[in-house]
C-alpha cells in the first residue's frame, strides 16, 4: 500500500481555520453564497496563499455572477497548490460549466491522483467519460465506485450500463446477475427493480440468448416483479418469434387486441407468419379481413389491406375505406392514402371512387343517397376537399383550384379548406396567393396557434420576413426582444430554417448565415443537454430509454434540419470564396431602404429595452445562485456581417460538413458539397473520396455528373502533378471518369443525349459546357432544351435554370422568364420584378386591412 502524500505546509491550517474551511464547504453545498464568501475571506486574512480557500472563493464568486473574477481566483488557487484534489475538482467544475468537457475530465483525473476514492469526483468523472464516449475509462471508473460503495444499487446498475456501452455484453450480464442475487426483500410493484429486470432481458436478447431472456421475463412477470404489462407483452412476442415458437402467433394476436391500431404489431404478426405487408398476398389479405371483422373499430387492418390488395378486391376495400373516412369527415384521409399513388392503377381507382362519391353526394344530384345518414352536407364538402388535394398532388392545379373553390362556396368558414387552397397555390407557384389564403384561414380562428404558425411560414416562403415576424409576435412572449429571439430560445427549427431560406432568396446571405448558424447552435445545446441525463437516468433506473437516448444522440447531427442548415451555410461560404465581392458589398454599409431603416431602428429600441430591464428589476438576492454556466454573451453581430466577412470561408464550411461525412453517407448532396469545398482547398484526395462516394450512390445523377467532369478537367489542367502516390492515383481515377479516347465535351454531349427529357440533367450538361468555356450562345442553346417537348419541367427546376442563366450573365434571362410565366399560368414567381413588387404590396395591404378587424389572441 502506497504512503499518503504529506500535507504541504501551505495547505495546513490551524484548528480554528480548519473548522472554518469545513464550514465553508458546507455553506457552498447549501448554496449560502454570501456567508461562504465571508468565511473564505476570514481564512484568507490570516492565510492569503491557502490555495484551496482561494479556489473555493473563486467558485462562490462564479456562482454569484462575478465570473471573470471568480475564474481568476480559481486559477490562482490551482497554481498555489497543485497537489490538492479540491483545487483540481473546483477547476474541473468551472471547465464543465463552460462545456469544455475534455479539459474538465483532465482536471478530474488530476484530482483523482491525490484522492483516489472521492465519490463526488468519481461520479462527475464517469458522467464526463460517458459524454465524451470514453467507454473503456468509464468501465474502470464505475468499477472503482462499486468497490468503494458495493451496497449502493445504483453502482451495480451503472457498471452494467458501462459494460453495455463498451460493447461487453457478457460482463454486463454477469454484473446484473450478481446484483440480482444480492437483493433481499424487494417491495411489491418496485418500478426501479422492474426496469432493471427489463434491462436484463434486453441484454440477453442482444446476446441472442433468447431462451434465457424468455425464461427471465416469464418468471418475473408471473411474480409481478416486472410491472409494465405492455413491455412484457412486446418482449414476449418478439422473443417467441426469434425462437420460432408456436406460441408467437398468440402473443402477437394478444398485442393486436391490446392496441388494434398499432401498425408495428401487425408487422410483427405477419413477419412471424413469414408474410410481407409490402407485396400482394392473398393469405395476408384474408388474415387482415379477419382482423377487420373482429376489431370493427380499428382502421389499421383495413388500411394495411389496401396496400396488398389488387384488382376488384382493392376497389371494394378502397370504396369502403374512402366512404367511411368521408362520412366521418376525417381531414387527414388523403394524407393517409396518398402512399398508394405509387401504383398507377390504384391511383386511378381512388380517383374514380372519389369522383363517384362527389356525384353521389352533390346536393343537386339526382342519384338517391344510399342511406339517410349520407344526406349530411359535410360529406360532400369533405369529398371536394379530398379531390382538391388529389388533383394538386398529381400536378393539376387548375382542376384542384376549381374543386376547392366549389368547397369554399359551399362552406367558407372551414379553416382546412382555406389551408388546402393555400397548399394548391403554393405548389402552383403563387406564393403570395398561398399566404393570403392561409391568412384567411387564420382569421377564422385568431386563437389557433397552428394556423398562426402556418400563416407565418407561408409569408416567409413569399419573402415577407417582417410581416411573418409580426404574425409570430401574436403568440410569442410580449417581453421578448423580438418574436424571432423568443423562437430561437424555444429552439424552433421550423422558424429558423424558413427564415434563413427566406433571407437567402431575398438576396441577404449574411442574415441567412446567421439563422443557419442558429440551427447549429440548437443542436450544440441538445448535445450538451444530454450531460445531466447520464446521472439522472441511472438514479431513476430508466435504463432502456436511456440506451435509446445515447444511440439517438450519437446520430443527432443526421437530423434533416441540421443537414440542410450545414449544406446551405456551406454553399454560401463557397460562393463567398468564389466571389469575395459578395461579402464586400454587404459589409461596406450599403444604402438602406425605408423598410430596412425602420426594422433596424426597431431592433435598436428592442436591444435598449433589454439593457434597461435589469436596472428596473428588483435587486437580486446576495445568495442568488447564477450557476456555473457562463452568461449568454450579447449578440454583437445581429446582421451576420462578421459571419459573412470571415477570412477563411472554406475552413468554416469544412467544419460544418465534418459530422455529415460519417452520419449521412447516403446523401448525394452532402458528398457534392464536400467535393466542392475540398477541391477549392486543393485537398485532392478528400475531393476524390467525396466524388467516389457520390458516384457509388448514383453515377448518373446530374450534380454528380457536373463534379465528375469538373474533377477530370481540374486534374488535366494542374500546373504540376502532385507527388507519388497521390499524383498517379488522381490521374488514374480521372481517366476512369471519362472513358479513354473521349473528350470531356463529347462525353458531356453523350450524357445529354441519354437524359434529354430530364430538365435537371439538361441543366447539368449546360453547367459542364459553361465550365469548359464554351460560347455563351451554345450554353444557352443547351439550357433552353429544358423547354423542349417531352421534358417535364417543374417550377423548382425552372427557378434553378433562371438562377444559372443570371449567373452566366445570359442575354436570354427575360426570354426564359417570359416562357415560364406563360407555361406556369398560376405561378407568380416568374413575373417581372416590378409586377411582383406591386402584387406583393396589394396582397400585404389586403392583409393589413383584415388585421385591423381581427381580434388578437389574449
Amino acid at each position: 500500500m502506497s504512503k499518503a502524500l504529506p500535507v504541504p505546509a501551505k495547505r495546513h491550517l490551524p484548528s480554528k481555520e480548519a473548522t472554518l474551511f469545513k464550514e465553508l464547504l458546507t455553506l457552498y453545498e447549501t448554496r449560502q453564497l454570501k456567508k461562504g464568501l465571508k468565511t473564505a475571506d476570514q481564512i484568507l486574512k490570516k492565510f492569503p496563499e491557502h490555495g484551496e480557500t482561494i479556489c473555493m472563493k473563486g467558485l462562490l464568486l462564479t456562482h454569484m455572477g462575478r465570473r471573470e473574477e471568480g475564474i481568476d481566483f480559481v486559477k490562482k488557487g490551482v497554481k498555489l497548490d497543485l497537489t490538492s484534489h479540491i483545487v483540481w475538482h473546483v477547476f474541473g467544475l468551472i471547465q464543465k460549466g463552460e462545456k469544455n468537457y475534455e479539459e474538465a475530465l483532465k482536471s478530474y483525473t488530476q484530482a483523482l491522483r491525490f484522492d483516489k476514492e472521492n465519490l463526488n469526483i468519481l461520479r462527475d468523472a464517469a458522467q464526463l467519460q460517458t459524454q465524451l464516449r470514453l467507454f473503456d475509462a468509464l468501465v474502470e471508473t464505475r468499477h472503482t465506485l462499486l468497490k468503494i460503495r458495493p451496497s449502493l444499487r445504483q453502482h451495480w446498475i451503472a457498471l452494467a450500463v458501462a459494460y453495455h456501452l463498451n460493447g461487453n455484453l457478457s460482463e454486463a450480464r454477469k454484473t446484473l446477475e450478481h446484483y440480482e442475487r444480492t437483493l433481499k426483500n424487494v417491495a411489491d410493484y418496485d418500478i426501479e427493480h422492474s426496469e432493471t429486470l427489463l434491462y436484463h432481458v434486453r441484454i440477453l436478447e442482444e446476446m441472442e440468448d433468447y431462451s434465457e431472456a424468455l425464461s427471465l421475463l416469464d418468471v418475473n412477470s408471473k411474480s409481478r416483479a416486472i410491472v409494465d404489462r405492455t413491455a412484457i407483452m412486446e418482449c414476449r412476442a418478439r422473443l417467441l418469434s426469434k425462437l420460432k415458437s408456436d406460441e408467437a402467433e398468440h402473443a402477437w394476436r394478444a398485442l393486436i387486441e391490446h392496441n388494434p391500431d398499432c401498425y408495428d404489431y401487425y408487422r410483427g404478426y405477419f413477419s412471424n407468419q413469414g408474410l410481407s405487408l409490402e407485396n400482394s398476398s392473398q393469405e395476408a389479405l384474408d388474415i387482415l379481413r379477419q382482423f377487420s371483422s373482429q376489431l370493427s373499430k380499428a382502421t389499421a387492418p383495413r388500411r394495411l389491406a389496401l396496400t396488398i390488395a389488387t384488382g376488384d378486391e382493392f376497389r371494394d376495400l378502397a370504396k369502403s375505406y374512402l366512404l367511411s373516412g368521408l362520412t366521418k369527415g376525417i381531414p387527414s384521409l388523403f394524407v393517409d392514402v396518398k402512399s398508394l399513388y405509387t401504383n398507377a392503377s390504384k391511383r386511378d381507382v381512388i380517383e374514380e371512387l372519389a369522383e363517384a362519391a362527389r356525384v353521389e353526394f352533390t346536393p343537386s344530384s339526382d342519384t338517391p343517397p344510399s342511406s339517410a345518414e349520407d344526406t349530411d352536407p359535410t360529406i360532400y364538402l369533405w369529398t371536394l376537399y379530398f379531390l382538391a388535394q388529389h388533383h394538386s398532388y398529381l400536378g393539376r392545379p387548375k382542376k384542384a383550384l376549381e374543386t376547392i373553390t366549389i368547397a369554399l362556396e359551399h362552406t367558407p368558414t372551414l379553416p382546412e379548406v382555406h389551408t388546402c387552397k393555400a397548399r394548391i397555390l403554393k405548389r402552383a407557384g403563387d406564393l403570395l396567393g398561398a399566404a393570403k389564403s392561409v391568412n384567411d384561414a387564420r382569421l377564422l380562428d385568431g386563437q389557433d396557434r397552428f394556423l398562426n404558425t402556418k400563416c407565418a411560414k407561408y409569408l416567409l416562403r413569399a419573402g415577407c420576413v417582417e410581416e411573418a415576424s409580426n404574425m409570430l409576435g401574436l403568440f410569442t412572449k410580449k417581453d421578448a426582444v423580438s418574436p424571432g429571439a423568443d423562437l430561437e430560445d424555444m429552439q424552433s427549427l421550423l422558424y429558423l430554417m424558413e427564415e434563413a431560406d427566406a433571407h437567402y432568396r431575398n438576396g441577404k446571405p449574411n442574415l441567412a448565415l446567421k439563422k443557419y448558424h442558429a440551427v447549429q447552435k440548437v443542436f450544440n445545446e441538445i448535445e450538451d443537454d444530454q450531460y445531466d441525463f447520464h446521472g439522472y437516468n441511472l438514479r431513476k433506473f430508466t435504463l432502456n430509454i436511456y440506451m435509446k437516448l445515447v444511440k439517438w444522440e450519437d446520430q443527432l447531427r443526421s437530423h434533416p434540419a441540421h443537414v440542410k442548415a450545414a449544406l446551405s451555410a456551406s454553399r454560401i461560404y463557397i460562393k463567398i470564396h468564389d466571389d469575395p465581392s459578395i461579402a464586400t458589398a454587404i459589409t461596406s454599409s450599403p444604402q438602406l431602404t425605408g423598410a430596412e431603416k425602420k426594422a433596424k431602428k426597431k431592433a435598436k429600441k428592442a436591444a435598449q429595452k433589454v439593457q434597461e430591464e435589469p436596472k428596473k428589476g428588483p435587486t437580486p438576492s446576495a445568495n442568488e445562485d447564477k450557476g456555473l454556466e457562463p452568461v449568454q454573451p450579447k449578440d454583437d453581430d445581429p446582421e451576420g456581417l462578421k459571419l459573412i466577412g470571415v477570412s477563411d470561408p472554406l475552413e468554416q464550411a469544412f467544419k460544418l460538413l465534418q459530422p455529415l461525412t460519417t452520419l449521412v453517407t447516403d446523401n448525394i448532396d452532402v458528398w457534392t458539397v464536400v467535393y466542392d469545398v475540398a477541391i477549392r482547398r486543393k485537398k485532392y484526395l478528400q475531393a476524390l473520396q467525396a466524388l467516389n462516394h457520390a458516384r457509388a450512390l448514383n453515377v448518373e445523377h446530374p450534380e454528380v455528373h457536373v463534379r465528375s467532369m469538373h474533377f477530370r478537367q481540374t486534374i488535366d489542367t494542374l500546373p504540376e502533378e502532385p507527388p507519388a502516390p497521390i499524383g498517379p492515383l488522381l490521374k488514374e481515377v480521372a481517366q476512369k471518369v471519362v472513358p479513354e479516347g473521349l473528350s470531356i465535351l463529347t462525353f458531356n454531349g453523350q450524357y445529354l443525349q441519354r437524359h434529354i427529357s430530364e430538365p435537371l440533367a439538361v441543366l447539368a450538361a449546360a453547367k459542364v459546357a459553361h465550365g469548359l468555356k464554351e460560347p455563351v450562345q451554345e450554353v444557352e442553346q443547351v439550357v433552353f432544351g429544358v423547354l423542349g417537348e417531352g421534358t417535364q419541367l417543374d417550377i423548382p427546376t425552372a427557378l434553378k435554370v433562371l438562377e444559372f442563366l443570371t449567373e452566366i450573365k445570359s442575354g436570354r434571362v427575360e426570354e426564359f422568364r417570359s416562357v415560364c410565366n406563360k407555361q406556369f399560368e398560376i405561378s407568380t414567381v416568374f413575373k417581372p420584378l416590378t409586377e411582383l413588387e406591386a402584387l406583393q404590396k396589394r396582397t400585404l395591404s389586403g392583409e393589413e386591412e383584415e388585421k385591423e378587424e381581427d381580434i388578437s389572441p389574449a
